[in-house]
């Protein structure tokens, strides 16, 4: 008896997915015995069945990249969201503002100096020194869950991550306005505005009710349920009004855990569902990624890099010293805000639709960032956490 081709497609669809979940747990396992973080181990072996390697992933499962993107990210807005209580900022906040500012504003300078001096065009340096400020939350969220610590350092490098995208992307939209060749400084802006603001608001109207409903069903702790719904909630929502559904999560999140009297943990139900989406987001994530884009510009891609780890190492020192840190942390924020993927690829396309010019350059070498600071970031991001952990060890 032959089987339909509809059922065929069922069970290709249905192993996949089993051998991929089989394949994280040793993946992760190695990441372990390596002391890599499992973060790198799930990039790389989606690296290995996805285009750029193996090619063994059938179309049905990478179509679920960007819904599954989308509901994971949104699950790591609501926790770092949740790390911007008053309590948080009132001992962290100095920190957290000058840094997060500092990183921004240094990136985007030193890259466009840097890239200017080699040659680039000073508006497509420009360009790509405002998309070199976006990081990967869901990265550095992850491993510093995996690494178990809970200090200052890690209490302000989340709310370092909850933030500085919003302000990257702020950023952008007035380089994209400085230099967009049609004259028209609004539209950049207004739309930045619209992203941010309709986040912000979509973000508080979905977490007040939230902050106050939840946890009613069962005296103090919120159902897996009711995360999982407002989360579903809060993305659909985002994208049904084009706003952005990080910044919406990210303030729900910090309604909740500013106004939920009731309940303690607000809605850390989410670390206990949100794995299989994490896991799924960074294997299709690494299976995304193309090599060819790494050497496809020569030393320019190499000077990118370089740019980029020098503004991250230099502007974070200067931030930190700034925020009053602790003197063992100075010059640790750099390194640790060095994952780079999602957000930094969307602020690509978009300049790469206003500029069509310079649109190859562009995509190239925000790609080719990705792919090394993917892979290579999350490292930088452990060896930064256990450098603090041995230096309070030490005190």
């Amino acid at each position: 008896m032959t089987q339909e081709p509809h059922a065929m497609e069922q069970a290709l669809f249905l192993i996949t997915l089993g051998l991929i979940f089989l394949g994280s747990l040793l993946a992760d396992k190695v990441g372990h015995l390596t002391r890599l973080p499992r973060v790198t181990m799930f990039l790389l072996l989606g690296l290995l069945v996805g285009p750029s390697g193996l090619n063994l992933l059938p179309t049905s499962v990478t179509e679920l990249f960007e819904p599954i993107s989308v509901v994971a990210l949104t699950m790591v807005a609501f926790l770092l969201g949740g790390e911007l209580t008053r309590k948080n900022l009132s001992r962290h906040g100095r920190a957290i503002s000058s840094i997060s500012l500092s990183i921004v504003v240094g990136t985007t300078v030193i890259v466009w100096g840097g890239l200017t001096m080699l040659g680039l065009d000073p508006g497509l340096a420009l360009l790509l020194g405002a998309i070199a400020t976006a990081t990967d939350p869901a990265a550095i969220s992850d491993v510093i869950r995996q690494s178990g610590l809970r200090n200052g350092f890690t209490e302000t490098l989340s709310g370092i991550v909850a933030i500085d995208d919003v302000w990257g992307l702020l950023v952008f939209s007035l380089c994209l306005a400085l230099i967009d060749q049609s004259g028209s400084w609004a539209a950049p802006l207004l739309g930045a505005g619209r992203d941010i603001g309709g986040g912000i608001l979509l973000g508080i109207g979905v977490g007040i009710p939230s902050a106050f409903l939840t946890g009613r069903l069962k005296q103090g702790e919120p159902l897996q349920t009711e995360a999982i719904g407002v989360v579903l909630l809060t993305a659909g929502v985002a994208i049904w009004l084009e706003v952005s559904f990080l910044v919406a999560g990210m303030t729900a999140g910090a309604m909740i855990a500013n106004f939920a009297r009731h309940h303690d943990h607000a809605f850390h139900e989410i670390e206990y569902i949100e794995w299989p989406f994490m896991l799924l987001f960074f294997l299709f994530a690494g299976a995304s990624l193309e090599l060819g884009a790494l050497w496809a510009l020569g030393w320019i891609s190499l000077a990118y890099v370089g740019l980029r780890i020098a503004a991250r190492l230099a502007s974070g020192a200067i931030g930190a010293r700034i925020g009053g840190v602790p003197r063992a942390q100075l010059h640790i924020y750099g390194p640790a805000l060095l994952p780079q993927a999602g957000v930094a690829v969307g602020m690509a396309l978009v300049a790469a639709e206003s500029f069509p010019d310079w649109a190859a350059a562009i995509m190239t070498l925000t790609i080719s960032a990705t792919v090394f600071f993917e892979i290579v970031g999350p490292l930088a991001t452990l060896v930064a956490l256990r450098h603090v952990e041995r230096a309070e060890q030490d005190r």
